[in-house]
């Protein structure tokens, strides 16, 4: 059974930051990219970051270059996401997702499976 399992989400003040882990298992790890978003009250889901398991690529949604790392320990099947100067903006459910076809990709409808969710809340 494919899981993927969100953690590291919390409150934290404007300017703080966030290490979010996406521990993800029953599937081969490195045959897929894993991706990030987040999803606001009232707002559509957006992509955020991803990273391709097999050679590292990684992209990033403009919004959040420089500020946001996402980086993988294919060693411990884990994908982080590091989240430093957070803005109330950034307040958002984050969800990972996995793409099976090992696309690097922000949209929602490439991922194949997906995560419940970590909260993540940026007080001004």
């Amino acid at each position: 059974e494919v899981q993927l399992v969100e953690s590291g989400g919390g409150l934290v003040q404007a300017g703080g930051s966030l290490r979010l882990s996406c521990a993800a298992s029953g599937f081969t790890f490195d045959d897929y990219a894993i991706g990030w978003f987040r999803q606001a009250p009232g707002k559509e889901r957006e992509g955020v970051s991803c990273i391709r398991s097999s050679g590292g690529s990684t992209y990033y949604a403009d919004s959040m270059k420089g500020r946001f790392t996402i980086s993988s320990d294919n060693a411990k099947n884990t994908v982080y996401l590091q989240m430093n100067s957070l803005k109330p903006e950034d307040t958002a459910v984050y969800y990972c997702a996995a793409d099976a076809y090992d696309y690097c990709s922000l949209y929602t409808d490439e991922y194949d499976y997906w995560g419940q969710g970590t909260q993540v809340t940026v007080s001004s």
